[in-house]
């Protein structure tokens, strides 16, 4: 597996926990995770041959963002999402000075969004000519089947979003589905950039069933496309290797400035 530097290339996904006796969680919480350090990511990233990387509040921590907002302020070259169920525009644009480019929100289907320290689609309508004015973007954590009915509803927000995990695709429906193609009809347009992490879509298969989506989203819509890695990889056993997952990223893509287009160029013009 290459391990070499990519200059400027970007992680667009990770989390940290921890220290806990310095930053504990919410006592709310739905799960409570490992630790997860700065320093650890920092190590991460460097396993990679990456050089910047994009924070996203975890709901375990609820709104309280010291833990992200601490990360920020030593490493000025990361970027961070947060979770925010309002905030008023002068709010967004104190966290955007701070680091922060988006606030993400939860959308999926059988009301799998409703846990402690989320943000739901109504948060991101009420919140979403704010984050356009304090110059973010909104994350969206989803699902296809939940995209078939909310496609719509994004299309016409005056702000980008950035889709995780590739949609919540299921490989069992193939890129036909309805939801999958709302999907990449909303890439198609420019609305939406969706994040390049496939892995917990095929949990209970191989890794190559999530190809046939990778390509059609590469088709799609090259230029909004980012990768993540969804370091460190919560509640997954066992852990996938985050090398491995780069790697498989690199091959599938092939194309050389297509892989640091997606690696350097789009990240950091969405992410700076």
């Amino acid at each position: 597996m290459s391990t070499s530097v990519i200059k400027g290339g970007w992680d667009c996904h990770g989390h940290l926990f921890g220290p806990y006796e310095q930053y504990p969680l919410a006592a709310d919480r739905s799960y409570t995770p490992p630790p997860a350090t700065e320093e650890a990511y920092q190590a991460h990233l460097e396993r990679l041959g990456l050089t910047r990387g994009v924070l996203v509040h975890p709901s375990a921590y609820g709104e309280d963002h010291s833990r992200l907002l601490a990360a920020l302020a030593a490493h000025p070259s990361w970027r961070g999402v947060v979770v925010k169920q309002q905030a008023t525009l002068n709010e967004l644009s104190h966290l955007r000075e701070r680091g922060v480019r988006a606030a993400r929100f939860s959308h999926r289907s059988g009301g799998g969004a409703n846990f402690a320290g989320s943000a739901s689609l109504a948060d991101l309508q009420a919140m979403a000519s704010s984050l356009a004015d304090a110059h973010l973007h909104a994350e969206l954590w989803t699902d296809c089947t939940a995209l078939e009915t909310s496609a719509d509803t994004l299309r016409a927000l005056p702000v980008p979003v950035v889709i995780d995990h590739m949609g919540g695709f299921d490989h069992r429906t193939g890129i036909t589905a309805p939801g999958f193609q709302a999907l990449l009809r909303l890439l198609d347009t420019g609305n939406a950039w969706v994040k390049l992490s496939a892995y917990r879509n095929v949990l209970d298969t191989e890794l190559e069933a999530a190809l046939p989506f990778h390509q059609a989203l590469l088709a799609a819509n090259p230029e909004r496309l980012v990768w993540g890695s969804d370091w460190p990889h919560l509640r997954i056993a066992p852990e996938p290797s985050a090398l491995h997952l780069l790697d498989t990223f690199k091959a599938w893509t092939a194309d050389k400035k297509l892989v640091e287009s997606i690696l350097v160029t789009n990240p950091t013009r969405l992410y700076d």
